[in-house]
């Protein structure tokens, strides 16, 4: 490194210090977000780094970064994405590629998921043409079960597309095996969930494919950005293929001839020999993240560890601080699991003598962060309405989630007293009003 380089980075990190705000928490006034970044010096010096270095487009640290996060889940293959939506997209429509041969997804075939949730889980299925099988879930673990999928298999029935609510792991493991058994493949969708574990095993190790976001408010940030990972090395491939504007090439950006034979290929109706770099075996995007935001990825996932435990701990204060609270149902993790929280979610109960509504405004008053629980169910949703679609059982406990149902934050930035203040909010409303 260069004495000026040093210099500039130096500086940066005193740039960053200078930021501090030793302003401390101030009840009411100070925000509360429900999630968001935790930065420190570390990640804005990569930052700076890397625009230093201008590499603007995917490269080395980003090779790095897919290397260092497969290890980390245990997949052969990692691919960066530009977002997590993304990574929903590419990890959905490579099950529809040719080269899977008779397995490959077709319009028309249905793809089992929740009903109450996020809508990029289920857009991909639309997107593909295919069809979505909503079955509800349980209220307090907000997962669907192994039992609920297993009655919406049907003849057409190819795949399963869940994401584990709020950091809570869904049955994945029975649901894995069901997966098996009935020959579908599983895309697990680990997104608000790293660092989650289910009978002891990570979370995203159970899919075929598994997706993960970056954006701000999950447990690693690039600002935008999301991965794919699979340990199947063909799915690998499609995946990376859709990526990369569909091309059959995977020589990384300013490399040739990977495959030693780039004149020496004859695809579709092209001529023998025409250049492999410009031979196109998909129907792709270009969804590509760049080294800037592989570089954050870096720093952030050194930190992981620390902001996994930051969550847990602060799930386990509000919890602590609200158990017996007449009229809000609590969260609870799913039975043999060992939840990174993404959130804390409450459900006011439908005969409680305040309205959820109530609640969430009483909280926002007082500059504390409340969500709801995503889309709700997402069949009452405007861009599904006149989607096709086909519902397996009662939904009701997702309409209850709709009208009921809210999270507050655990995320790493969120201090003991801020956490103290969220819990004697809720018990002073509940006291006043139940």
């Amino acid at each position: 490194m260069s004495d000026h380089k040093a210099l500039v980075l130096d500086e940066t990190r005193k740039y960053h210090l200078d930021l501090q705000d030793g302003g401390g928490f101030v009840p009411g006034v100070t925000e509360i977000w429900p999630s968001g970044a935790v930065l420190d010096a570390d990640d804005r010096v990569a930052l700076v780094e890397a625009a230093l270095d201008l590499r603007i487009a995917a490269g080395d640290r980003s090779r790095r970064f897919e290397s260092r996060f497969a290890r980390l889940l245990g997949r052969r293959k990692a691919h960066l994405t530009n977002s997590g939506s993304s990574a929903n997209l590419l990890a959905l429509t490579s099950l529809t590629s040719h080269v899977l041969g008779d397995r490959r997804l077709r319009p028309g075939d249905e793809v089992i998921t929740v009903a109450a949730g996020f809508p990029t889980t289920v857009n991909p299925i639309v997107q593909n043409g295919l069809v979505p099988v909503f079955v509800d879930v349980e209220l307090g673990t907000y997962n669907t079960t192994a039992e609920r999928v297993a009655a919406a298999i049907g003849p057409r029935t190819r795949a399963v597309m869940i994401a584990h609510a709020l950091g809570n792991p869904f049955e994945v493991a029975e649901i894995a095996r069901l997966a098996e058994d009935h020959g579908l493949f599983l895309v697990e969708d680990n997104c608000d969930a790293v660092g989650s574990t289910y009978d002891g095993r990570l979370t995203g190790t159970f899919g075929h494919l598994t997706t993960v976001s970056f954006y701000p408010a999950h447990h690693l940030t690039m600002g935008e950005g999301g991965c794919v990972l699979t340990s199947d090395l063909k799915l690998a491939r499609v995946v990376e293929s859709l990526r990369d504007w569909g091309r059959d090439c995977w020589c990384e950006p300013g490399k040739n001839n990977t495959c030693l034979k780039r004149f020496d290929y004859r695809m579709g109706k092209l001529p023998h020999g025409y250049d492999h770099k410009y031979i196109f075996s998909h129907v792709g995007y270009n969804l590509k993240a760049t080294d800037l935001q592989a570089a954050l990825g870096l720093t952030q996932l050194d930190k992981l560890d620390g902001f996994c435990a930051a969550r847990r701990r602060n799930w386990r204060r509000l919890r602590e601080g609200l158990d017996g609270l007449p009229h809000l149902l609590l969260p609870e993790a799913t039975p043999r699991s060992d939840p990174s929280w993404f959130g804390f979610v409450i459900t006011v109960d439908p005969g409680a003598p305040f309205s959820r509504a109530a609640l969430t405004d009483f909280l926002e008053g007082r500059k504390i962060g409340t969500r709801r629980l995503f889309a709700g169910n997402l069949t009452r949703q405007p861009a599904y309405v006149d989607r096709p679609h086909r519902i397996v059982g009662e939904l009701t406990n997702s309409d209850i989630i709709t009208e009921q149902t809210f999270w507050v934050g655990v995320y790493p930035g969120l201090t003991d007293e801020m956490i103290d203040y969220v819990v004697a909010s809720v018990r002073e409303f509940v006291r006043r009003n139940g």
